[in-house]
Formats: C-alpha cells, sequence, structure tokens
C-alpha cells in the first residue's frame, strides 16, 4: 500500500512574476549582506538603501526572476530574499496592480494563516 502525502497548497506566485517585473525592490543596503545576496544582483539607491538590481528602472524587473511573466517564473534567490519581496502576498493590492499591469486577472486574497 502507497502511503499518501498531503495535497501541497499552490503557490500563484510561481506562475506569475508580475510583482517582480513592476516594483523597485529596495531595502536598508546591510540587509543584502546579512541574508547573502551576490552582490551582482543588488544596485545602490542611495547611502543607506540598495535594490535588486533591475527594479530600478523605468520598466522594472528583477536580475532573480527567471521565466516569463505570466508564465512559469522563479526567484534565483528565493531562500535570500529581501524583506519587500518577503512581505508582499497574493491577491493583496500591490498583486492586484501588479497583474493588471501585465494583463493578468485578480487573484483572490488568500486566506490569512492561522
Amino acid at each position: 500500500m502507497s502511503e499518501r502525502r498531503p495535497a501541497v497548497p499552490a503557490n500563484p506566485c510561481l506562475d506569475c512574476g508580475a510583482c517582480c517585473a513592476s516594483y523597485r525592490v529596495s531595502f536598508y543596503w546591510a540587509e543584502a549582506d546579512a541574508a547573502g545576496l551576490p552582490e551582482h544582483l543588488t544596485e545602490q539607491v542611495n547611502p543607506w538603501f540598495g535594490c535588486m538590481a533591475g527594479t530600478q528602472q523605468p520598466s522594472p524587473r528583477c536580475a532573480a526572476l527567471r521565466g516569463a511573466i505570466g508564465g512559469e517564473v522563479a526567484c534565483s534567490v528565493y531562500a535570500m530574499r529581501p524583506s519587500p519581496c518577503r512581505e508582499l502576498e497574493a491577491g493583496d493590492e500591490k498583486c492586484r496592480r501588479a497583474r493588471a499591469r501585465h494583463g493578468l486577472a485578480p487573484l483572490a486574497a488568500l486566506p490569512a494563516a492561522a
């Protein structure tokens, strides 16, 4: 008899990437060092703040994003991602604005964790 594993909830961000291509991802400069982010994936904003490379452009796209927006995507530094990335939530207002910017339908807000 085979053992069944519980289903892993789908992560809508793995089929999107719109936030990674809509906003500047800025953070206190020391956060990048503390998280171990590779230097080539960050840019200096000012003496106190850095950002993810590519997100400070008129048409931002994080240099750590792999794949096509609205298709299968992944963050190449997911475990080291900075706090602004960790704070985004699928279906929230920033998510809805980013998806609209890329012509994607809005997601329903995910239920709060128990």
